[in-house]
């Protein structure tokens, strides 16, 4: 079992920066894939960013290259997602994953993941 927990959402105006953290506990943190999606009002959920076990593969979507970066600190058993350049759109719960079957990649795919924090809302706004 994993239970995951983000922190770090809230209200930012366009062009702002954010840092989402999940924080993990259950199995060996350093041994799985992560990964964040979002969801906002009225549409599917979303892959955002992945990274694998070692995190030096890292994987994002294109709506968000180059402004959100993905990490991790296996010591401390979190994942970060730093987003930066904020826009409307970016607006979604966000949620963090953890793909226990895999390590040395990371997918894109949300059925891939078999545990899930509760989401932390992102509202980029003026």
């Amino acid at each position: 079992q994993v239970q995951l927990v983000e922190s770090g959402g809230g209200l930012v105006q366009p062009g702002g920066s954010l840092r989402l953290s999940c924080a993990a506990s259950g199995r060996t943190f350093s041994r799985y894939a992560m990964g964040w999606f979002r969801q906002a009002p009225g549409k599917e959920q979303e892959f955002v960013a992945a990274i694998s076990w070692i995190g030096i593969n890292t994987y994002y979507a294109d709506s968000v290259k180059g402004r959100f970066t993905i990490s991790r600190d296996n010591a401390k058993n979190t994942a970060l997602l730093q987003m930066s350049s904020l826009k409307p759109e970016d607006t979604a719960v966000y949620y963090c994953a953890a793909d226990v079957h895999r390590s040395q990649t990371a997918s894109r795919q949300h059925s891939e993941y078999d545990y899930w924090g509760q989401g932390t809302q992102v509202t980029v706004s003026s």
